[in-house]
């Protein structure tokens, strides 16, 4: 099981990610990706029958802005 976020002051909004995996990824209207399942938390697994389209847009992130964990990611501070 994987979880994921987007490290989103790596972003650079090129919109690959949502175009490969537009269930998993969606964009702020400043352009920005995150994760739609859990608004870039990182706490909800990936579905199984989403893991390929993700992996494929994780590789192909230009600024390797896509995490991906075992485990769920720790709260953020805000």
């Amino acid at each position: 099981m994987y979880y994921t976020k987007v490290n989103q002051d790596n972003c650079i909004a090129c919109g690959l990610c949502q175009i490969i995996s537009p269930e998993l990824f969606d964009y702020t209207s400043e352009g920005i990706a995150f994760t739609k399942m859990d608004s870039n938390a990182g706490n909800a697994p990936i579905p199984a029958e989403r893991f390929d389209a993700f992996l494929d847009a994780y590789r192909k992130c230009p600024t390797g802005a896509i995490l991906r964990s075992e485990s769920p990611f720790p709260p953020t501070e805000q």
